[in-house]
């Protein structure tokens, strides 16, 4: 398959966008990138918006009125089949906090989906976010769940989660905190620092033992302060670490998306933290225990009934576009939505438009909104005629 598109963002380094280009796909994998016109007939011209990789997602609970750690096959189904409409063509299914043998059966549950996933989005492996958290940064996870990570739980879950664990979010602060960093590192996972009131010393003290990222940077951690710069301030000058971020708008302001991607460029993940609500009408669904309600006239963020955000509704290509709204380029937004999230699984096939590179392709319009997917080079969305 070749084709042909006005702009192309491959998300690699080299020219930021190439204008005009194409790629050739044969395989299920990139064949070819060039800028210009390439030699022979394409089987597709794109005659406007962008061409970019597919977006890859690090967290997500659920979606189309789906709670994704129920662990129900047609449940997974449907996320799977419907979250290249939102430009996702890989992510990972999200559990919070739940009580340690719920998490564990879930996990064993998983682990079956992952090695045998149903058509459409890859399932790249479950981010398990808690239960090993700070009461203090819960947010909306039920703190009567939240236990320390004793090593007892830490082994019995990466048992569970054999060939399905991919990221926990824990905080390292707690008792035990770094040696379930270490253990988990050690394990293949990827430890994130997250719902944390961690100082800055103790954050770096979880990079050095394994920690390679921040879950939902500025949301349920400690601040930046000037004379202790907290979760937040170690995560924006500490190289070693990833930040993922939700870009709605209302977990994050703009001024402050704006601040993240100054301040550690080419280190900030675009994530979603999506719940069931999303891609759902206004109403009420569920996350980890709780009731969550849209409403009718707000800014579409699911909230408990005390007002705390809980998930979101967000999708991935708008928050690319919110990204690119608050000032970021475009090519570094799409990175941020493609290439970093791919390297912070250390896959390195994914995330990006080069040859060898999986063939998973996003077609977005000139308003950064999704008109057609492609993973491993078929096309998963629209399901009819690709649009004109």
């Amino acid at each position: 398959m070749l084709i042909t598109a006005t702009r192309i963002v491959s998300g690699t380094a080299g020219p930021a966008i190439l204008e005009p280009g194409y790629v050739r796909v044969t395989g299920g994998r990139v064949a070819e990138v060039g800028g210009g016109a390439p030699s022979g007939v394409p089987d597709l011209a794109l005659g406007s918006g962008y061409l970019v990789p597919g977006l890859i997602d690090l967290q997500v609970n659920g979606c189309f009125g789906v709670n994704l750690a129920d662990v129900e096959p047609a449940g997974w189904a449907r996320v799977v089949q419907r979250l290249p409409e939102m430009g996702t063509t890989a992510f990972l299914p999200t559990f919070v906090t739940a009580p340690i043998g719920e998490l564990g059966g879930a996990l064993r549950r998983a682990a079956g989906l992952v090695a045998d996933p149903p058509a459409g989005a890859r399932v790249l492996g479950v981010h398990m976010e808690g239960p090993f958290l700070a009461a203090a940064r819960a947010g909306a996870h039920r703190r009567d769940w939240i236990v320390p990570p004793a090593p007892e739980a830490v082994a019995g879950l990466l048992a569970a989660g054999a060939g399905a664990l991919r990221v926990v979010t824990l905080a390292p602060e707690v008792e035990g905190g770094l040696a379930a960093v270490a253990t988990l590192a050690s394990a293949g996972v990827v430890v994130s620092v997250g719902h944390s009131d961690a100082t800055a010393r103790q954050v770096a003290a979880a990079a050095d033992a394994g920690a390679r990222m921040v879950t939902h940077l500025f949301n349920a951690q400690r601040p930046l302060h000037h004379r202790e710069p907290g979760v937040v301030g170690q995560a924006l000058t500490d190289p070693r670490l990833t930040c993922g971020l939700i870009a709605d708008l209302s977990h994050v302001a703009a001024p402050a998306c704006a601040i993240a991607f100054a301040a550690a460029p080419g280190r900030i993940c675009l994530v979603t933290d999506a719940s069931a609500a999303a891609g759902m009408p206004p109403g009420r669904y569920r996350l980890g225990g709780k009731t969550v309600e849209v409403g009718q006239s707000d800014d579409g963020a699911p909230r408990l009934a005390d007002g705390t955000l809980a998930g979101s509704s967000l999708r991935m290509d708008q928050a690319v576009a919110n990204a690119v709204a608050v000032g970021v380029g475009l090519a570094e937004a799409v990175a941020a939505a493609t290439r970093i999230p791919a390297d912070v699984l250390g896959r390195s096939d994914l995330g990006r438009l080069e040859p060898g590179a999986a063939a998973d392709l996003v077609w977005l319009d000139d308003d950064l909104r999704t008109r057609a997917t492609w993973v491993a080079g078929e096309r998963v969305y629209p399901l009819g005629a690709v649009p004109a």
